[in-house]
């Protein structure tokens, strides 16, 4: 009987530790977040880290897939691989909202990066040219195919002088609406990931930052940086999540980490790291 009454306790204590044990693995589940980014810079590394730092005293652990091409974070984050992605801005995010017919949404803005029109380059690096006015007529600029980049590129050679569009403000704008061409520019559409390899052969290409730098493009070699202005509000990165994000087990979390990117401390982080490339918006 008491070997029983012993061994009915050690099995009751054995039950409690699993239950505790489970419920202690759902909680530290809760306190974690894996977040869908592109390739990271030495800069994102940094407002990463920093965001992390601020983090622990809640006992958040961020973790991260890293993604190599535009078309895959949104569909990690609409199928639960990732709790949050960041890596778009506020059109990509429509756009592939209506492509996909999903309902993703923006948690919190986090910075705007204005794009480059690059000078094309020797095989020494050397810049070819050192303004917009200096292009050749029939010059060829490589502009990134997705329709939402290419629009961004479009509008991007337009403010510089180079096209005239026949659509404006948040419209999409692809090669048939230019409308004036005064250079008989050559615009060549290439995957974004690929347009800092045109640099040796094109004349000048738009080229994302999130390619720009890991590239090491010098930022010297720019002919022309997109002005931020009214219309800008559709080019500001977000954090992007679920529809229901307020109602997951995580959310919590989301809102702890929205609130530590949201400090001077990451501002200075962003400013400090990105040279500029990267503006922070809250």
């Amino acid at each position: 009987m008491k070997l029983k009454k012993v061994l009915g306790l050690a099995g009751l204590a054995l039950a409690a530790t699993l239950v505790l044990t489970a419920c202690g693995s759902k909680k530290d589940d809760n306190k974690t977040l894996t977040i869908g980014v592109m390739t990271k810079t030495d800069s994102d590394q940094a407002r990463w880290d920093k965001i992390e730092e601020l983090l622990k005293k809640d006992g958040i652990t961020l973790k991260y897939k890293e993604f190599t091409d535009y078309s895959q974070p949104n569909k990690a984050v609409a199928n639960g691989e990732v709790d949050i992605n960041a890596f778009q801005h506020y059109n990509f995010l429509g756009n592939w909202n209506k492509e996909n017919k999903e309902n993703l949404v923006a948690i919190a803005d986090t910075y705007i990066s204005p794009i480059h029109l690059f000078s094309g380059t020797s095989q020494d690096g050397k810049a070819k040219y050192t303004s917009v006015k200096e292009l050749p007529d029939g010059a060829e600029i490589a502009v990134p195919n997705d329709a939402t980049n290419e629009s961004r590129a479009l509008y991007v050679l337009q403010a510089s002088g180079l096209v005239t569009l026949n659509v404006k403000g948040d419209e999409l704008a692809t090669k048939a609406n230019v409308s004036d061409n005064p250079k008989n520019i050559k615009i060549t559409e290439v995957d974004a990931s690929q347009t800092a390899r045109t640099l040796t052969s094109a004349d000048a290409a738009i080229v994302n930052n999130s390619y720009a730098i890991p590239a090491k493009i010098d930022y010297k070699t720019s002919l022309y940086k997109e002005n931020i202005d009214k219309n800008s509000h559709q080019w500001i990165n977000v954090l992007a999540g679920k529809k229901d994000w307020k109602k997951s087990d995580k959310a919590d979390a989301i809102k702890k980490l929205v609130k530590a990117y949201h400090t001077d401390a990451v501002k200075k982080v962003i400013d400090k790291t990105s040279n500029g490339v990267d503006v922070p918006v809250w």
